[in-house]
C-alpha cells in the first residue's frame, strides 16, 4: 500500500520490564498494511510521552496522574526483594515484609511502587534507578525491592530474588488521552483484552434482515383449520370395550 491511502504507524511506548512482544505479534497479524513502533521509556516520562503526543498509548505502571488521561489496569506484577545469593532471605521460598525490618532496603528514585511507608531500614542515600540499586545490592550495599519484571529485566548471575508476601503491588495499565480514542487505540485495547479478530466491539453490528410475514389469508386459514377441526372423541363403550380385561375361561 503506498500513497496517502498507508494509515500513519501506531506508536506504543513501554516502561522498563513490561513485555509487550506477545500484543505486538498479534497487532501484525490483523492489521499488516498499519505498522506499529515501539518506544521505551523511562518510567517517570511514560504519562508525559503520551500527553506530549509523543506516543498514541503507553504501558505504564499505577499509579499515575490520570488528569487527562485514560487508563485500563492490564494485570498485577509480583513483588519481589532482590538478595545476593549468600544472603540469609535466598534460603527461603518467600519472605515478608517483617523479614526485612533490619536490612537496609534500598529505594530508588524510580521506584513503581506506591509505599506508603518503604520496608526495613532506609539507606544513608537514594540510588537515582533501579539498576543503580541492583548495583548495590550487588556490592552488599543493601537489599532493594521491585515487580518481579524489573528483577528478571536486571538479573544478574551473584544475584537471586524471592516474593514478598504482603508487600505492595503494582498494576500494568494501558494509557491514552481521552479525547483520542481512536480506531487504532479501539484495536489494541481489543487485542490486550484478548478479543477475537471478529470480535464486534467498536464496529456497527451488522443489519439482520426482517423475516418476511406469511400472508394474512394463510395465517388464518391454518387458524381456522385448527380451530374448525377438533379431535374425534372416542366412545365411552369403545372405550369399555377395549378397557376390560378378558375372561379366563
Amino acid at each position: 500500500m503506498t500513497g496517502p491511502d498507508v494509515p500513519p504507524p501506531f506508536t506504543l511506548a513501554y516502561v522498563p520490564g513490561v513485555i509487550p512482544g506477545k500484543w505486538v505479534r498479534t497487532w501484525n497479524e490483523r492489521t499488516p498494511d498499519e505498522p506499529l513502533t515501539l518506544l521505551q521509556v523511562p518510567a517517570a516520562d511514560a504519562a508525559a510521552m503520551v500527553r506530549d503526543g509523543g506516543a498514541d498509548a503507553v504501558l505504564l505502571r499505577l499509579p499515575i496522574d490520570r488528569t487527562g488521561l485514560h487508563a485500563i489496569p492490564l494485570y498485577t506484577e509480583t513483588t519481589v526483594v532482590v538478595v545476593p545469593k549468600d544472603h540469609l532471605v535466598a534460603a527461603a521460598d518467600e519472605v515478608s515484609v517483617d523479614d526485612l525490618a533490619d536490612s537496609i532496603v534500598l529505594h530508588p528514585l524510580d521506584d513503581t511502587l506506591d509505599w506508603d511507608r518503604p520496608p526495613g531500614l532506609p539507606a544513608l542515600d537514594r540510588p537515582a534507578t533501579t539498576l543503580d540499586a541492583v548495583e548495590l545490592v550487588a556490592a552488599g550495599i543493601g537489599l532493594l525491592v521491585v515487580p518481579q519484571s524489573l528483577a528478571r529485566l536486571h538479573h544478574r548471575k551473584d544475584l537471586t530474588y524471592r516474593p514478598l508476601t504482603d508487600a505492595t503491588q503494582s498494576q500494568v495499565a494501558l494509557s491514552w488521552l481521552e479525547d483520542e480514542t481512536t480506531d487504532a487505540i479501539e484495536r489494541f485495547i481489543g487485542i490486550v483484552r484478548g478479543r477475537t479478530d471478529n470480535s464486534t466491539r467498536g464496529r456497527q453490528p451488522t443489519a439482520t434482515p426482517a423475516k418476511a410475514k406469511r400472508p394474512a389469508a394463510e395465517g388464518r386459514k391454518g387458524a381456522g383449520k385448527q380451530a374448525g377441526t377438533p379431535k374425534r372423541r372416542t366412545s365411552g363403550a369403545a372405550q369399555d370395550k377395549r378397557g376390560k380385561p378378558r375372561r379366563r375361561s
